[in-house]
């Protein structure tokens, strides 16, 4: 376990290494820089010291160098076009709006998702099953983005039970949620409901039925944690993804979380907030992938992290 626990967290490092060394060379592959808008408005002096400033005109191997050192302190940088705050601000005070509408999207996801794919199994070839398959194909086939106005259309508009816009109450972050998780829903049912009729068909749940076991308890002792193992792999990046925040769904709610940074930070050329938005999200991503790792051996017995059993 420590030769595993060792090697995944030095593949993390080299993997967070690569998504900022490609990130940083995508990011410097676009001509002009962040004051290009502003150079028929300023002289020529005054750039020359705001690219000083922000070590703009230093070669790109030691702009790199000089990231990676600060990267290595926690240091994401200042943001350029913000005098007031830095990366590491604006993450710390976006990133609790964003993991508090991912965490419901989450939980929406997860608990109805396998509700549905469980009913969905055992009403196979029925009403019920086609029901759940439609909807969860509606939910794959419908974006976020289009799912968050006509959530806002029916619900805050013609039927006012919900506000949109910023944060202020616990009733504003219904409506984000639910667009969050109308996509992950759909899938975590397609994954359940495939899985769970797998392992429906084997030999030691046809023996439990045989005894004369309710199929209540059949299903929650046995089919459950073996047929939710494929949901547990999905879940990694969907977490990631969603309590970083999502750029979309938080642009048009006026969420003030990591998402809004990182589309304004793109529109603005802010190198710093593109780069440290990426950096954050990846480490959550790999971070939560490793924790799903470990996760496999406490849901399935079977599976090994280390030695010739992995």
């Amino acid at each position: 376990m420590a030769r595993y626990l060792l090697k995944r967290i030095l593949m993390m490092i080299v993997t967070l290494w690569i998504i900022v060394t490609l990130t940083f060379s995508l990011m410097h592959m676009i001509p002009g820089d962040p004051f290009a808008s502003e150079s028929d408005q300023l002289p020529e002096q005054i750039l020359l010291n705001l690219r000083a400033k922000y070590h703009l005109d230093e070669p790109l191997p030691m702009q790199y160098l000089s990231y990676l050192k600060s990267l290595a302190m926690l240091d994401l940088g200042p943001s350029i076009k913000s005098e007031t705050r830095g990366v590491n601000d604006m993450i710390k005070d976006g990133f609790g709006s964003s993991a508090l509408i991912g965490m419901q999207a989450i939980a929406v996801a997860l608990f109805f998702g396998l509700i549905f794919g469980i009913i969905a199994a055992l009403n196979r070839n029925t009403w019920i099953d086609y029901m759940a398959m439609v909807m969860a194909v509606l939910g794959i086939a419908v974006p976020s983005f289009i799912m968050a106005p006509l959530l806002i259309n029916y619900l805050a508009i013609k039927l006012p039970l919900f506000p949109v816009a910023t944060l202020a109450s616990w009733k504003h972050s219904v409506l984000p949620s639910l667009a969050l998780a109308f996509g992950p829903l759909a899938i975590i049912t397609r994954y359940m409901r495939t899985s769970m009729i797998e392992v429906m068909n084997q030999n030691y749940i046809r023996t439990a039925e045989a005894k004369g076991i309710p199929t209540f308890l059949i299903v929650v002792r046995h089919g459950i944690r073996n047929a939710i193992l494929p949901v547990v792999t999905f879940l990694g990046p969907l977490v990631a993804g969603l309590l970083t925040g999502t750029f979309v769904v938080e642009k048009i709610f006026a969420v003030p979380g990591v998402g809004k940074y990182f589309v304004d930070g793109i529109f603005n050329r802010d190198y710093p907030v593109i780069l440290g938005t990426t950096v954050f999200y990846s480490a959550i991503l790999v971070l939560i992938i490793f924790l799903i790792d470990l996760a496999y051996m406490f849901i399935d017995p079977r599976i090994k992290l280390s030695g010739r059993g992995r």
